[in-house]
């Protein structure tokens, strides 16, 4: 009889297994629905923090009681004084752009140009002249006398007057024009004049720096100068008149000390041409200079 007997011991240990399979079930079945169905259950609140738990998180974003003695309005000189940033202090500064020698088509010439300013940060006074000398005279030069008020960030409106000396009469004009950076990072100047006997002139310029070295900086420059009707007594025809274009290499000592060498190209137009020419002039010429540029 150990068939029977094992058979029994069989069906006893089938009924064990099945009486486990029946209890695991349920918890199975939870556990495919809580996995299976977890993408398109809804999410659920988070439990309230029970009465003791800590809660520094939001003690973080409590609005802070407001002040007990407010401050109030700062003097401005004070004010300028805490933050050294004074715009109204008055200083003054003197340039002397350039200080060169020229080998001209009439012979070594000497030419300058420099400009100082005094005032505040939006109202300067500003003195602007520039001319040569050749062969021991004053010719082509030139002094403006200007008040300088900043309206832009980059750009300043200049009024005043002008007088010019040097070979022929004396012209005295009234001048407004603006000053300050062109996009790129051009310094220009455009200037309109008047003068008492109906004469009209404009001057443009503008140049760029760029810097090749800490210390080494080549600047082209160009400047034009037109004329709404001629003036022979100084040479001057009407429309544009001449155009200078320059390139300087200097190197920066110091800031304040930087000798340069470079090359001009100067070329008169129209009647002013015509007058050169009868003079025994040329009218282009290519100039090789060396200078000095100096601030204080």
């Amino acid at each position: 009889m150990p068939r029977a007997k094992l058979a029994a011991l069989y069906g006893v240990l089938g009924l064990i297994a099945g009486s486990f399979a029946l209890g695991d079930e349920p918890q199975d079945g939870a556990s495919h629905s809580q996995h299976g169905g977890s993408q398109t259950s809804e999410p659920q609140t988070p439990a309230a923090p029970a009465p003791n738990e800590d809660t520094s998180s939001e003690a973080a974003h409590v609005r802070p009681d407001p002040p007990q003695h407010p401050m109030g309005d700062t003097p401005y000189p004070q004010m300028a004084a805490m933050m050294q940033m004074n715009d109204r202090a008055r200083t003054g500064s003197l340039l002397f752009d350039q200080l060169e020698w020229r080998n001209t088509a009439e012979g070594n010439a000497a030419v300058w140009e420099a400009e100082g300013w005094y005032g505040s940060d939006n109202n300067k006074v500003w003195l602007r002249s520039q001319g040569e000398r050749v062969g021991g005279r004053t010719q082509n030069a030139r002094a403006d006398l200007l008040w300088d008020h900043t309206f832009a960030r980059w750009w300043s409106v200049q009024a005043g007057g002008r007088q010019d000396f040097g070979a022929g009469p004396g012209r005295t004009w009234a001048a407004i024009g603006v000053q300050g950076l062109a996009p790129y990072w051009f310094n220009t100047e455009a200037t309109f004049y008047v003068s008492g006997e109906g004469r009209t002139a404009a001057r443009l310029r503008t140049e760029y720096e760029l810097l090749f070295t800490q210390r080494l900086i080549l600047q082209p420059e160009a400047e034009a100068n037109l004329y709404g009707k001629s003036d022979p007594a100084r040479q001057l025809g009407s429309g544009l008149s001449d155009l200078e274009i320059g390139l300087r290499l200097r190197y920066e000592v110091r800031r304040e000390f930087a000798p340069y060498i470079g090359v001009v190209w100067a070329r008169q137009f129209g009647g002013t041409a015509d007058r050169v020419r009868q003079s025994g002039g040329s009218s282009s010429d290519v100039q090789f200079l060396t200078g000095l540029r100096v601030w204080f």
